[in-house]
């Protein structure tokens, strides 16, 4: 089954963007780091803070995905009509998968722009990477790290952003669980379920 059948079968009418949370029923925001600053009094960047931040994304993920699990890696890259590194975009996955077999596999499609914006829908579209694959072929931690950086350029790692009109949005997709976890930045995440029941425990065994 690919992921679009997936979808429809699982979680009809929602489309794979952000604000999965107000697209479906059941499901849980959350805010990470919370009463922590990005920036020090001298305006550097607060490592404390990120590493708060990276430390709750990992748990949520953890808790969420298992290594017999099969998941469905997707990312949207937003490009504007006309660019000429589609193909480079390709490499998105290089740096975070392990095995050259799963690499093979990774499927792009080409979609329209998902932002209810009539204006730049005319000038952008959506380049939508996905492959299936279990945790153990990912690495994740680097994953989750470049989703969290997304508004800090001096933080790495980082995800490929080529020929782009706004950061890619990477999601993590459980197969087996019936699972959707979105990390937006570093501000927060977010996670949908088909059953309440999977995700209850959350609430309870994560440190936010």
């Amino acid at each position: 089954m690919n992921v679009d059948d997936y979808l429809q079968t699982t979680f009809p009418n929602v489309i794979v963007k952000p604000s999965l949370f107000h697209q479906w029923d059941t499901g849980i925001h959350f805010a990470l780091a919370q009463g922590l600053n990005p920036f020090k009094d001298d305006g550097k960047l607060n490592a404390d803070m990120f590493e708060q931040v990276y430390r709750q994304a990992t748990a949520i993920f953890h808790d969420l995905f298992g290594n017999e699990d099969n998941i469905y890696l997707v990312t949207n890259v937003y490009q504007r009509k006309g660019c000429q590194n589609r193909k480079k975009t390709m490499k998105l996955y290089d740096r975070y998968l392990k095995r050259n077999e799963v690499k093979y596999h990774v499927r792009q499609d080409i979609l329209q722009y998902v932002f209810h914006d009539e204006e730049e829908a005319d000038q952008f579209y959506t380049s939508r990477f996905s492959v299936k694959c279990r945790k153990p072929d990912m690495k994740y931690t680097h994953m989750i790290k470049a989703a969290c950086n997304e508004d800090f350029p001096p933080l790495k790692p980082r995800l490929n952003q080529s020929c782009c009109s706004y950061y890619p949005d990477l999601f993590f997709i459980n197969a087996t669980k019936n699972v959707i976890f979105f990390i937006y930045d570093d501000r927060g995440c977010e996670v949908i379920a088909a059953d309440k029941e999977v995700i209850r425990p959350l609430c309870e065994n994560i440190p936010i």
